[in-house]
């Protein structure tokens, strides 16, 4: 496995890293926890160091699950966290509704989160979403104390746009943005994208497979249960559907001109469009994990980019990426 570098000072990872979320949370019930615990450390010896989590997944079954598989190989790794929400909002297990970064709050979860890791460090601090109740300026203090103790290595912000990064890299150094992004989700070209280029900021791209669609498994008549996330999104809504799949049907003859399946297409095109941005797919199965991985094999000449762009422009992508009462980027 190759490494790219994230950020200046860099933090070194693997070129794909490994998403965990769904390891616990948002797409039906967890997987079984023996056979996560497998997966990650399958991961490991297959060259994957990246691997990211929160607190709010699950809530926390996600960090205990990764601390307790990655404790054998702490010191060979990098495992990104995150705080932000503000967790008593959420009722019945549900997302949660409300925000909470506030320096004291950030602090709290960061010492909960060692516990949870088994580690005496975060790798990668991000904040989960962005908080309009708290000047960035202040969340960035906050993680910049947590630097200075040694509890945290980077500092990491989600969803966030290019003016909040400007100021949060003024006040402490960025090493990396997570961003949903991908063939279906454009839209941190406009502006994350280059404002993290100018300033020397890694790019981490979560849901890089679109949550699953972007690997040809979900069909016209998919039903998804009421505990799968993807249920209440609007892209993957019944009327939507049908429309964006056609993207898939034109990924998959390019596809079988490379040999390489609609995920790996995706995740070789997020390679590469800039040497700094590294995909975390995430997944529950081994066969998964082994197909994504071999996107690394992939390669596009520059007419092959040429024809993706125009397959990507032809094909427009209907619904929004969440609902209405999510939280997404804001300035």
């Amino acid at each position: 496995m190759k490494t790219r570098t994230l950020g200046n000072p860099g933090l070194v990872v693997s070129e794909l890293g490994l998403g965990c979320m769904g390891m616990t949370s948002a797409y039906g019930m967890p997987g079984d926890h023996s056979e996560m615990v497998a997966l990650i450390r399958n991961a490991v010896d297959r060259g994957v160091t990246l691997f990211d989590t929160a607190e709010v997944y699950g809530p926390f079954i996600n960090e205990e699950l990764l601390g307790e598989a990655l404790a054998p190989v702490r010191d060979k790794v990098v495992i990104a966290t995150k705080f932000g929400y503000a967790l008593e909002s959420a009722a019945n297990g549900s997302w949660p509704t409300a925000l909470n970064s506030r320096p004291d709050n950030i602090k709290s979860v960061a010492d909960a989160a060692l516990k949870r890791l088994r580690t005496d460090r975060i790798d990668l601090f991000f904040q989960h979403r962005v908080d309009p109740a708290v000047p960035i300026e202040d969340v960035a203090g906050a993680v910049a104390d947590l630097v200075k103790a040694g509890k945290v290595l980077h500092f990491g912000l989600s969803e966030a746009s290019g003016k909040t990064i400007r100021r949060a890299h003024a006040v402490f150094p960025v090493t990396a943005v997570q961003t949903e992004y991908s063939m279906w989700t454009r839209d941190p070209e406009a502006d994350v994208i280059p404002t993290v280029e100018a300033l020397g900021i890694g790019f981490i791209a979560y849901s890089p497979l679109g949550r699953g669609f972007l690997t040809g498994s979900v069909k016209s008549d998919t039903h998804f249960e009421a505990n799968d996330y993807r249920a209440y999104l609007p892209r993957f809504s019944e009327e939507t559907r049908s429309e964006n799949l056609a993207l898939v049907e034109a990924l998959k003859e390019i596809g079988a001109r490379k040999k390489a399946t609609v995920a790996q297409v995706a995740l070789a095109w997020l390679l590469a469009r800039k040497p700094w941005i590294v995909p975390i797919p995430g997944t529950r199965r081994s066969s998964r994990l082994d197909e994504n991985l071999e996107a690394t094999k992939v390669t596009f000449s520059p007419e092959d980019l040429a024809q993706l762009d125009d397959v990507l422009a032809s094909i427009p992508i209907v619904g929004s990426r969440y609902g209405e009462t999510d939280f997404a980027m804001v300035d």
